[in-house]
């Protein structure tokens, strides 16, 4: 029976990593035309190419990106029993790959970064800040943050905290509206909404009391996949909005906003690391997960 080829599948995950032969290369001390061959023997083993070559760049066939989540896990996983050998005595070090929603990445994640970076000093971070729900596995990423009601799957997941979301909007527009005592009466107004979910437009609100359900169809002054694109216009009194806490603290805090209708409410949400299936994973990627877990025991917008 032949073993696979350890060495050329985790020379090939590291090339994809760095995007280039040379940097690999440096990283894991080796030669360029040692690590060259060892992409090569893997590619001419599996009968198919993983990178597309030519003089000005590379990049991973759609083969390669389909087998690079492979080649992540054996990396992690043998990197993670090796500490695990070591009684836990590695110092955490390597790129980890991250992504993060644009609005809220760059506003409460992106300003944790430095103490972590700093705290870590071999640990180096890539983090893409996008709305789109990435495939972990198959793009490379070790931890994706994602605020949502997330379904079953074979992914892990770790919560950090409660999101809320609320109905908010100037006081200026609720003077001219009037202060609604139930979602009906919001009906003939026009408000904006957020499409990047499976019903725009549609909101499920629950009496927190009576427990009793009123579906509110908005009326759209305007649409967008980024409800942070709505905060000019609500702050400035052209309709009203639903928001997640950590958007709208502020402006609740200094009287911008107001809520609407507090005893109605939209089904909170989580903030929540999600990982690959493995419970085996590298020092650095658990430094990480460990130091968001305790930045969000309480964030900043539950502080109001």
């Amino acid at each position: 029976m032949r073993l696979p080829d350890f060495e050329g599948w985790a020379i090939f995950a590291k090339v994809a990593e760095r995007g280039s032969f040379t940097r690999a290369a440096d990283e894991l001390q080796l030669s360029k035309p040692t690590v060259s061959k060892a992409v090569s023997r893997l590619e001419q083993s599996l009968g198919v190419a993983l990178f597309s070559r030519n003089s000005r760049q590379m990049s991973l066939t759609e083969v390669g990106r389909s087998l690079i989540g492979h080649a992540n896990r054996i990396i992690a996983e043998a990197e993670a029993a090796e500490n695990e050998a070591k009684g836990g005595t590695l110092s955490p070090s390597g790129l980890i790959r991250v992504t993060a929603p644009m609005a809220f990445g760059i506003k409460h994640i992106a300003p944790l970064l430095p103490e972590f970076l700093t705290q870590y000093p071999d640990i180096d971070v890539n983090i893409d800040f996008s709305d789109s729900l990435v495939d972990l596995v198959a793009e490379g990423y070790d931890v994706a943050l994602r605020i949502a009601s997330l379904a079953d799957s074979a992914l892990r997941v770790r919560r950090l905290c409660g999101v809320r979301l609320m109905l908010v909007a100037a006081p200026q527009y609720l003077e001219q509206i009037g202060y609604p005592k139930h979602p009906r009466e919001l009906a003939d107004f026009k408000s904006f909404v957020y499409t990047n979910n499976s019903a725009p437009g549609m909101l499920r609100l629950r009496h927190q009391i009576s427990g009793r359900e009123h579906v509110l169809a908005q009326q759209a002054r305007m649409r967008s996949d980024n409800a942070e694109a709505f905060l000019p216009a609500v702050e400035a009194g052209l309709g009203f909005g639903l928001f997640p806490e950590f958007m709208i603290w502020e402006g609740l805090r200094d009287g911008r906003l107001i809520e609407i209708l507090p005893e109605w409410r939209v089904s909170d949400i989580a903030l929540y690391l999600v990982m690959s299936g493995s419970a085996l994973r590298p020092v650095r990627v658990s430094a990480f997960l460990d130091y968001m877990t305790k930045a969000f025991e309480e964030p900043l917008w539950c502080q109001r």
